[in-house]
């Protein structure tokens, strides 16, 4: 698998940030030309990863997040989405539908359940007190 194009982009982590990420990653795809339900997919995980990080991953309301597309010869479109919050220990926890580190009115628990629902493979990788990276794939088909 060849890398054919990427790009890294990094915000402030707030909420009007979230749009413009989605924003970004639909764009950045358009040359595989993705049916309107494979870019509707990576946008709706797109934004559950960055909404993790906004919600999660900095309560003093002060960080960033690195979101990082990279397409690959195969038409494979990878994203990462990367912050150095508070991080946490189990991601195979975490995962969990309905798990989350907020009150159930905040928030459904259901962020990573819909990322692996929207993509081929989602990674995980946390470490306390160090941050997060979330890595999803996407295979995009050919369309006639």
């Amino acid at each position: 698998m060849k890398m054919t194009n990427h790009v890294k982009i990094n915000l402030p982590a707030i909420v009007g940030n979230e749009g413009f990420a989605r924003a970004a990653v639909a764009a950045f795809c358009a040359p595989l030309s993705p049916s309107l339900e494979e870019i509707n997919d990576v946008k709706t995980a797109v934004s559950e990863a960055v909404t993790n990080v906004i919600v999660h991953a900095y309560p003093d309301n002060s960080g960033e997040i690195d979101v990082e597309v990279t397409i690959y010869d195969d038409k494979v479109l990878s994203v990462t989405v990367t912050d150095s919050g508070v991080g946490f220990a189990d991601a195979e926890e975490v995962k969990k539908p309905f798990y989350t580190t907020k009150s159930a009115e905040e928030h459904s628990g259901m962020g990573f359940t819909i990322m692996e629902a929207f993509m081929d493979d989602l990674e995980v990788c946390s470490e306390p007190g160090r941050g997060t990276r979330v890595t999803m794939r996407k295979n995009i088909k050919q369309h006639a």
